[in-house]
């Protein structure tokens, strides 16, 4: 089943001012590992999520507790 990229939903749209703005984003997981880096993309399954040494990680969105931007 596919399902369209939901660009109206106000997370996707926070995540694309993430990606745009290159911020430094903290990614926590239900598991309760937290990620730092900064996001790349995002599609309708996953986000990748680059850390200061070029280490590219994809993430499931369904195992996402939270994500937030970090201050410089």
């Amino acid at each position: 089943m596919i399902t369209e990229f939901d660009t109206s939903l106000p997370s996707t749209r926070q995540l694309q001012n993430l990606i745009k703005q290159a911020t430094p984003t903290e990614i926590k997981l239900l598991t309760g590992d937290i990620l730092t880096g900064r996001v790349m993309w995002q599609d309708q399954y996953s986000v990748c999520l680059v850390d200061d040494n070029s280490q590219q990680v994809m993430i499931w969105k369904q195992a996402i507790a939270y994500f937030k931007p970090l201050s410089n």
